[in-house]
């Protein structure tokens, strides 16, 4: 929190932001404003949302205070930077950013919200970096539509390997080196995203579909028909990282393409299902890198997973840009904190015989009732129930006047 704080001209928002980041790590079933304000110890919400909401302070500063304290404690020289997007499922059509649109997150179409993240992975650790909020051209297309939700009325639309590409260099601007990208088929599908890693001599290992057409020394053929060319020699068995339950192996084959580029092939043991990936390299490098580089990026996954069920990074009930950005990033702060703690707990203080090295999870419960737990009086919990029944009263009341006041 002392590395954030010069972004608070404020002695209140910077306490009130501490409160805010404990509270996203809190043992809370649910976290929003209200959660936070009564577990904090605070009369009303209205700090809480004031924060998000009206207050001054730059959440993409803090966000680079973000990266510049991962990159420092997660640091390795072969780290690599993994984009992917996540998605939110919320009601009704005013939340910034948000239409029926695919999301991992459900499995189908849903009314939802989606953001890309960029993660960085590291030996010692994971967390994330940078986020862009995805913005459909259904609102871009409509200048009213962002004002109101707090975006410039010129907002231009942008793809998901545009973000990306924007988030990577905002990355390698800052000074911070990252010799590696990976991510899924929506980034490795597109050539232009491939194009401005190879111009920044950046490797990378982007999976692509089976239908993707590349380039070889005899011409151009689907990454599916190559794989049906290799001979049985071609595959080796190799462990794509730890998983939660041992080793991942896959069978891995690798075909050159016009130098110095590389399709790399993974086979799975059990189902014989492939999965292809682009790849490039400013020098030469064994199969082992690509399939190291090609295993990070289940990192991704595992930042999410534990971003939302640690840091409340998809529990914000907020509809504009600015306190969407402003929430997202402090849980994303929550979480990094996480990572380093267990990143140090296991390079200085190893687990004994017979106990698992510490996870997230079990330092945010250690954190929070050791270090952080509030302690409140019945009166304050009285208060927050009677202010909670009242607020619903009135909602109440004013849905009943709209239903009655609406044409029969």
């Amino acid at each position: 929190m002392d590395r954030i704080a010069s972004r608070f001209t404020r002695v209140e928002p910077r306490r009130r932001i501490r409160r805010l980041v404990l509270g996203l790590l809190s043992d809370l079933p649910r976290k929003n404003c209200w959660t936070i304000a009564e577990w904090a110890g605070e009369v009303t919400p209205d700090g809480m949302q004031h924060l998000l909401n009206r207050a001054k302070w730059d959440a993409d500063a803090v966000r680079d205070d973000l990266r510049d304290y991962v990159v420092e404690h997660l640091h390795d020289d072969q780290a690599v930077l993994v984009v992917d997007e996540t998605g939110d499922v919320k009601k009704g059509s005013h939340t910034v950013g948000v239409q029926r649109q695919y999301t991992g997150t459900a499995g189908r179409i849903e009314n939802s919200q989606v953001a890309v993240y960029l993660v960085y992975a590291g030996r010692c650790g994971h967390a994330a970096v940078d986020r862009e909020l995805y913005i459909p051209r259904s609102w871009t297309d409509q200048p009213d539509r962002c004002r109101a939700a707090g975006l410039a009325p010129d907002t231009a639309f942008a793809t998901k390997p545009e973000q990306a590409a924007r988030m990577i260099a905002r990355f390698l601007d800052a000074g911070h080196r990252a010799p590696w990208v990976a991510g899924d088929e929506v980034y490795g599908g597109n050539p232009k995203l491939r194009t401005a890693l190879e111009e920044g001599a950046t490797g990378y290992v982007l999976a692509v579909a089976r239908s993707h057409e590349v380039t070889t020394h005899g011409g151009k053929f689907k990454a599916e028909a190559l794989a049906k060319k290799l001979p049985r020699r071609a595959w080796q068995k190799l462990s794509a990282g730890a998983g939660a339950k041992g080793q991942r192996f896959y069978d891995w084959a690798v075909i050159a393409l016009p130098d110095p580029r590389q399709l790399l092939i993974r086979r799975n043991r059990t189902t014989g299902e492939l999965a292809y990936y682009r790849c490039y390299s400013p020098q030469s490098v064994p199969l082992t890198t690509l399939v190291r580089v090609a295993g990070s990026r289940w990192r991704v996954e595992e930042t999410f997973q534990s971003g939302k069920g640690l840091a409340g990074l998809d529990e914000h009930q907020v509809r504009r840009y600015a306190s969407w950005s402003r929430w997202v990033t402090l849980a994303m702060l929550a979480h990094a904190f996480l990572a380093v703690v267990r990143a140090d707990e296991h390079a200085n203080r190893p687990a004994p015989d017979g106990l698992m090295p510490l996870t997230c999870n079990e330092i945010a419960r250690l954190f929070i009732t050791l270090v952080a737990q509030p302690v409140h009086d019945a009166a304050h919990l009285l208060r927050w129930s009677h202010w909670r029944r009242r607020h619903q009263a009135r909602s109440q009341a004013s849905h009943y006047h709209r239903q009655s006041a609406a044409p029969a």
